[in-house]
């Protein structure tokens, strides 16, 4: 073999693996290599509290969790009921001029961070 049949090789099997690289990318890129499958956990909605610390909102199969986050742990919040078929996932915002939370829940939390 000559030194040019040499090169024209390897430059021949480079282009090759360069064309299956780009083909994989471009393949998981357009979402042709994910599973059928949904997700078995969705997270429905997250809250940053300083730091590296948040709460998170994910459903898992029927039930919603509340979740907390932190670098060094996750602790299950509270487990809420399932959403209903025709419920949506985000809340209905608040009515101008008024807030979400009711007062007790503010005097609550309030409360409970005050103890800390």
């Amino acid at each position: 073999m000559s030194e040019a049949a040499v090169l024209r090789l390897i430059i021949s099997l480079i282009f090759i693996v360069a064309m299956i690289l780009a083909c994989a990318w471009a393949m998981r890129r357009s979402g042709w290599l994910r599973s059928a499958n949904p997700q078995a956990i969705k997270v429905l909605g997250s809250q940053s509290l300083g730091g590296r610390s948040f709460v998170s909102v994910v459903q898992v199969e029927d039930a919603r969790l509340v979740l907390g986050v932190t670098a060094q742990q996750i602790s299950l919040l509270h487990t809420l009921p399932p959403l209903a078929p025709g419920m949506p996932a985000e809340p209905a915002a608040p009515p101008s001029g008024g807030s979400a939370e009711s007062p007790a829940f503010a005097l609550a939390l309030r409360k409970v961070l005050k103890g800390r």
